[in-house]
């Protein structure tokens, strides 16, 4: 049973980070000073970007550092995350994953792995 619990894990992790179904790219490393346009415009080269959000803190109005960046495509997401993760933007190398879908009022469930989901590892690296 254990096995079978970490093969669903592995497959769930799998279809989470696989860029073929998600073109919504999460952007951290954002500088304060970066807004919804500099980030469109630092990304539109790489296909047509849907959708910029950046996160704002509710009491200073500041920027949280981080964003997503919605394209029409998936190849262009592709394309866009090889191409701009590390790289500056305004001083700040910016750091490009693909963004994990919340559902709604529901809680985020993680499954652990034993040792580190390493299958058949003895605990040393």
């Amino acid at each position: 049973m254990n096995r079978n619990l970490m093969s669903v894990a592995r497959k769930a992790l799998t279809k989470a980070h696989n860029p073929a179904t998600n073109n919504k790219l999460f952007v951290a490393g954002l500088s304060w000073s970066v807004d919804e346009k500099s980030l469109k415009d630092a990304f539109s080269s790489f296909g047509d970007v849907t959708e910029v959000n950046i996160l704002y803190d509710r009491d200073s109005g500041r920027s949280r550092g981080f964003g997503f960046v919605s394209f029409c495509k998936e190849d262009e997401a592709v394309s866009a995350k090889d191409a701009m993760d590390g790289k500056a933007l305004l001083g700040r190398p910016l750091r490009i994953s693909y963004a994990l879908e919340r559902a709604r009022g529901g809680p985020v469930v993680v499954p652990r792995l034993p040792n580190g989901g390493d299958e058949g590892s003895n605990g040393n690296a």
